[in-house]
């Protein structure tokens, strides 16, 4: 960010005017330049003349961030948020790196209640003490649109509160009490729309926990959670437009109940739980994103995805072909198939790909009516052709995909200690582009990163 020179005066050097332009412009267009400043920064201002005496004290957005002077932190924050006198605090964010007084958290958090606050961002990044309890009474005040915690924070909802304005939630690695603090946080919430969770906390205290929210369109969830026993999850959101899940193992059950709205999904590193119905509640999604182990999974046979128009699955895991076989088998309009082999290229994951009885890749009786109808794009991303089966499933898609009018394959960068690669690339490059395709208006590109 380019620095600011704030005068307080004007002065004559030669035969040039030095001038304080800056203090001239309306205080609106001050409060609007003050607000894309370190809050810091902006605090320093005040010594600039007076008319910046006071100006900060307007400013809407403030940022307090404890890198260093911790044992002076908490009562500078305070200092300055009650010498805050904008009517509305639009945002307030608060990075806290070592271990403090939580008393100090209810300070804050009422007076920015208090100012109406719209936003308020609290991340607690230290590594040792107890969690820091954040006060759900405080939310007394209707006009929170977005609240983002992060990290070492217990919530406790013994009763529901009034949150009716929360539009955006972030709850990452926290510790809730209970499955009923989990109900009443979400019940306190009646027109979420947007919902981060990531769970970590291998101490946490809930069981099943229950997301329900009748106004979410967006969900994005990840678990690295140590499961307990007969546990799990429950979404109950039927305005839901996009999913998300990620590393969610261990649970006994995964319930997603009336996702007909749903557009888009991505489902990574799912297993060890009942999955089926996770795959089976996906039914009226357009575009999906798969990264999933057959050897791990259980997936319906009998769902239809009828919208499905893009699929991205990644080949890395073992026996992959078997769930591609099945979901072309169910996606009668896909248009776009993408392939991704895993981005990180590592020696280990390599060598299993390549010496790992995998099993075989069986072509399917029946060609899937996507392939004779419907699909236009195929893609296969860093591409490693490191076993039989991956070239018998790209031969089997050239060969059968009647509609198909541009094919790219790509491939991540060869070391210069393993250059024999480049004759085996070579070689299936000249093997797949004579392969006789279903489609003669297809375009093969071949692409070398």
């Amino acid at each position: 960010m380019s620095s600011l020179i704030f005068s307080g005066k004007s002065s004559r050097m030669g035969d040039f005017m030095s001038e304080d332009r800056i203090s001239e412009l309306p205080e609106v267009l001050l409060l609007k330049i003050l607000s894309s400043l370190p809050t810091k920064l902006v605090i320093s201002t005040s010594v600039l003349s007076k008319r910046w005496r006071s100006l900060w004290k307007m400013v809407p957005r403030l940022e307090f961030e404890s890198y260093r002077n911790i044992y002076e932190f908490p009562e500078n924050v305070t200092r300055s948020l009650l010498s805050h006198k904008a009517p509305v605090l639009e945002s307030l964010h608060l990075s806290i790196r070592d271990q403090f007084d939580g008393v100090y958290l209810g300070i804050w958090a009422t007076i920015a209640f208090a100012r109406h606050v719209r936003e308020f961002v609290l991340d607690l990044s230290f590594c040792h003490g107890p969690q820091i309890r954040f006060p759900s009474s405080l939310f007394c005040f209707d006009t929170l649109e977005t609240l983002k915690l992060t990290n070492y924070i217990y919530l406790d909802f013994p009763s529901p509160v009034s949150m009716k304005s929360l539009r955006t939630l972030h709850l990452l690695s926290l510790v809730y009490k209970g499955d009923e603090s989990v109900h009443n946080l979400f019940s306190s919430c009646p027109n979420l729309e947007h919902l981060v969770l990531r769970r970590g906390f291998s101490h946490d205290y809930v069981k099943n926990f229950t997301i329900e929210a009748p106004s979410l369109k967006t969900l994005s969830l990840s678990d690295s959670f140590h499961a307990r026993e007969s546990s799990g999850y429950v979404i109950k959101a039927p305005s839901l437009k996009y999913l998300g899940i990620e590393s969610v193992e261990g649970y006994e059950f995964f319930l997603i109940e009336n996702a007909s709205e749903l557009v888009e999904a991505s489902i990574r590193n799912v297993s060890k739980i009942v999955n089926e119905k996770i795959l089976g509640s996906l039914e009226s999604a357009k575009r999906l994103s798969l990264d999933l182990s057959p050897l791990k999974i259980t997936y319906p046979t009998e769902v239809m995805y009828h919208q499905l128009v893009y699929l991205e699955m990644h080949t890395h895991k073992m026996e992959w072909w078997n769930l591609l076989t099945v979901m072309l088998d169910s996606s009668p309009k896909l248009q776009v198939l993408k392939l991704i082999d895993h981005e990180t290229r590592q020696e280990n994951l390599e060598f299993d790909k390549r010496y790992t009885d995998q099993g075989e890749w069986n072509q399917p009786k029946y060609v899937p009516e996507c392939l004779m109808s419907h699909l236009e794009t195929f893609m296969w991303k860093n591409c490693n052709w490191g076993r039989e089966e991956e070239k018998e499933v790209a031969t089997y898609i050239l060969r059968n995909a009647g509609q198909l009018k541009k094919v790219t394959f790509s491939t991540d960068p060869i070391e210069s200690k393993r250059l024999c690669k480049l004759a085996k690339r070579s070689k299936m490059r000249n093997e797949l582009d004579g392969v006789v395709r279903a489609s003669s208006s297809s375009h093969l590109v071949f692409e070398f990163e």
